[in-house]
């Protein structure tokens, strides 16, 4: 509600930035907990990748196979044809060329006979098979994947949604709505686009490497280990260029955040800005900003964009290596060249992946901390949930009762103590005092939003602790200070008030509230739509519209929250017409600063610290000289002054 006592941490901060997580691990066990929970899809994924990356790594090996017919029917070919192998051998020898000798010793060929085109085609077809059945599975998997989040993720948001409505107020006390918001919508997102991109990616990655260093193990334990030996190196060099370039990211966007607020800033207060002569001044500033986000832009795309052609050159150093230590080996008849050129791309293979991994690290790093907050959220302690046998009454007559009821946000300061109050059936209790004496959280109370330290509440005799909340709440109609209304037309606005309301219930609400009127004179009337802020409508048509609605809940207590602050004095007097209408018969707390809207109240009470100090009709306060006195006094010598 509207103007009610700051809690603990007052009205909570500021969403902060980014942060990684604190218990990693934990969240990171956590997060995961929660994709087990459709294990079918789990092992799902797991096959699928192992599958699917099992055949993309046999597909080189084959491959090579294609290349070594191509290479031994070409070899062939030029060796006399009508002698055996081991003749030919003896020749090469013979004639001094002992390497080539060796290279087609080790060579599964017929002399004088060419290319196998038939075997050759049988390869190849076997591996364009190979090929689209490892794209297949992946296909499968990656659509896998995407259900599995997009269903873990849907699932947090229904736990966040229902974990939101079983809150206390007091935890939205704590803390800013931005930040709850951003919770709800950014680190949730955020952790959707962390597990959809680390997830596939991941298993593939880890699955890939270990597959291709099972291949490249098979091919030639000797090339593995320079293979091998040059990653520690790729990794040291990139990770003390990443070290440089962190401080430059974080300068770049806490000079990025300096900018966008004063751009904000400058937006907001455009028209102060020209009143007051200073866009010179704005625009200087800007300049020396957008100056900063440059340099420290620069500073950090340079450096960190140093990482990937030094992996490159590293990545082709190793490229080379190899393909030279392959050929000494093919010309000693060791490996074959198909071989050589399977363990190239096994080679590029275990590099791509091992860099996948590294630059997935950090986008984990931020999945996980979001997931922290979620998870923060929902380990919040909920409201003190209602008795297993909670009251419901019927019938309310209205009567509500403070008996000796004691209150604080904060242990340590005390805000309402002793405090004794009853509001007869049909009474209009009219709530004065500064701002922060607890007029609101008195209503807060009744409404059961806070429950009190000591003392208790009753409603016709009955602890409302010992009722159903909504039950209760729904013998409650609100009018807030501060009007709110949600996207939907003006009759979805109204009939939020009640379920199932009629329309000429509706209309009857608008009129007693004089909305009817100004809906009318709107194009699409009543089916005018609004955004959640109302921005098409002005304070006072917002306010009327909030009052409308009260007025189709038809409650049994009222709680006015300076409901008339926004409408002009003219409509103010209709609406104090039709409040009063509403009030009758009812029990109605209204909480006012503006002491000429309450003069005909049943009872005033006057707060100050948390204490009724006076309480009595208009009249006999004004008499008694007191609190009330004094504030009527200062209200309207200020609007004769």
């Amino acid at each position: 509600m509207s103007g009610r006592g700051p809690g603990p941490l007052g009205h909570g901060g500021q969403a902060g930035p980014p942060r990684r997580a604190e218990d990693f691990r934990g969240s990171a066990k956590r997060l995961f907990a929660t994709l087990l929970v459709d294990r079918a899809s789990v092992i799902g994924v797991m096959v699928l990748g192992t599958i699917g990356v099992g055949l993309s790594v046999v597909g080189p090996k084959v491959l090579g196979h294609a290349t070594d017919i191509v290479f031994s029917g070409f070899v062939a070919s030029q060796l006399p044809e009508g002698v055996t192998k081991e003749q030919a051998v003896d020749q090469l020898r013979a004639s001094g060329d002992g390497q080539v000798a060796d290279m087609v010793g080790a060579m599964d060929i017929t002399p004088g006979q060419g290319i196998d085109f038939d075997a050759l085609g049988q390869v190849l077809l076997g591996v364009i098979a190979i090929y689209l059945l490892a794209s297949i599975f992946m296909f499968v998997q990656g659509v896998l994947t995407t259900r599995l989040v997009q269903r873990t993720v849907a699932g947090l948001r229904s736990e966040v949604e229902d974990k939101i409505a079983r809150l206390p107020l007091a935890s939205f006390d704590t803390r800013s709505r931005g930040e709850i918001l951003s919770r709800v919508t950014n680190d949730l997102d955020n952790v959707a686009q962390s597990l959809q991109q680390t997830m596939s990616q991941l298993v593939t990655s880890l699955l890939t490497i270990v597959g291709v260093l099972v291949m490249m193990l098979t091919i030639s334990p000797m090339l593995t280990l320079v293979a091998i030996v040059t990653v520690p190196v790729a990794g040291f060099v990139a990770a003390a260029i990443a070290k440089r370039s962190q401080p430059q990211f974080v300068e770049q966007w806490k000079s990025t955040g300096v900018l966008n607020g004063h751009i904000e800033e400058n937006f907001t207060g455009h028209e102060v800005v020209k009143v007051f002569g200073r866009q010179e001044q704005a625009k200087v500033t800007f300049d020396e900003a957008n100056d900063r986000v440059f340099g420290a832009s620069f500073r950090a795309q340079f450096v960190s964009g140093i990482i990937q052609p030094v992996m490159m050159f590293v990545s082709n150093l190793n490229y080379v290596v190899i393909a030279v230590i392959g050929a000494l080996r093919v010309a000693s008849g060791a490996i074959s060249v198909g071989d050589v050129q399977a363990f190239v791309q096994y080679s590029r293979q275990f590099t791509q992946p091992l860099t996948q991994v590294a630059s997935m690290i950090n986008l984990l790093q931020s999945g996980v901390a979001s997931a922290e907050r979620v998870f923060d959220l929902l380990d919040e302690e909920n409201e003190v949930p209602d008795l297993s046998e909670a009251l419901a009454p019927t019938l309310v007559q209205g009567r509500v009762a403070f008996e000796d009821v004691s209150f604080s946000y904060k242990p340590d300061e005390p805000l309402i103590e002793h405090l004794d109050l009853v509001a007869e059936p049909g009474q209009t209790i009219a709530i004065v005092g500064p701002t922060g004496a607890g007029k609101t959280t008195l209503t807060n109370l009744a409404l059961r939003f806070y429950d009190v330290d000591a003392g208790r509440i009753t409603l016709d005799g009955v602890d409302v602790r010992a009722m159903d909340r909504d039950v209760l709440r729904a013998n409650f109609g609100v009018v807030l200070q501060d009007a709110w209304l949600f996207g939907g037309t003006i009759r979805d606005n109204i009939a939020y008030g009640r379920e199932g309301a009629s329309e000429d219930e509706i209309v009857a609400a608008a009129t007693t509230a004089y909305v009817d009127h100004f809906v009318r004179t709107l194009p699409d009337g009543y089916d005018t739509v609004v955004d959640d802020e109302g921005s098409n409508l002005s304070a006072g048509q917002r306010q009327l519209l909030t009052i409308a609605r009260a007025f189709l809940a038809n409650p049994s207590i009222l709680v006015l929250d300076e409901a008339t602050s926004s409408v002009d004095t003219r409509t103010e007097a209709l609406v104090q017409q039709a409040m009063e209408e509403l009030r009758r018969g009812r029990t109605s707390f209204v909480i006012a600063h503006r002491l000429s809207t309450i003069r005909d109240a049943s009872r005033i009470v006057v707060m100050e610290h948390g204490h009724i100090v006076e309480q009595g009709t208009h009249d006999e306060l004004i008499e008694a000289g007191g609190a009330y006195a004094r504030l009527y006094a200062a209200q309207f010598a200020g609007a004769t002054i």
